[in-house]
């Protein structure tokens, strides 16, 4: 794929993350010397051709008061994880659904979702209601509370792919 250097100048700047403003591309775009129009065009050219897929939010959920997070891992059989996954990912309380593959025998978990609540209780009954309304309930499953906290953050690009 072809990626010109002003291109390249966006992403690095965009990898930092947009300013929580009215108009966050317009100050995306002041930075690097674009206004906002080209940074739209540039940003959807870029998407239409396959450079970049999705723009994402890191949320810290601490600092909104969800001081409890919960992986919850799910032994789901094969032939219905895929349409167990689709209607766990779409459910509410889970923020982020995936699937792995299986490390047996010590590990028999192949669906991976996440909860987060302001406490553990909180989370514990969001699990509860939200396996019983889905009909999951029955599939084992194991809850993996966070112990630490790291530090999130998004892919980081700039001008050294020029070279690549």
């Amino acid at each position: 794929m072809d990626v010109n250097g002003r291109d390249l100048e966006l992403i690095g700047a965009l990898s930092g993350g947009l300013a929580l403003q009215a108009n966050p591309f317009a100050a995306l775009g002041q930075s690097i010397g674009m206004d906002e129009a080209e940074v739209l065009a540039r940003l959807q050219d870029l998407r239409d051709r396959g450079v970049i897929r999705r723009l994402g939010v890191i949320v810290r959920h601490h600092e909104l008061g969800y001081r409890a997070n919960a992986m919850v891992v799910w032994d789901i059989p094969d032939e219905k994880v895929s349409e167990i996954g689709k209607i766990l990912g779409a459910a509410p309380e889970v923020t982020l659904c995936y699937r792995r593959p299986r490390r047996l025998p010590d590990w028999p978990y192949n669906l991976f979702t996440m909860i987060h609540g302001r406490d553990r209780l909180s989370v514990e009954r969001a699990l509860a209601a939200m396996a019983e309304r889905e009909g999951v309930a029955h599939y084992p499953r194991h809850v993996l509370f966070s112990l630490r906290r790291f530090k999130q953050c998004g892919a980081r690009y700039g001008r050294a792919m020029a070279a690549e």
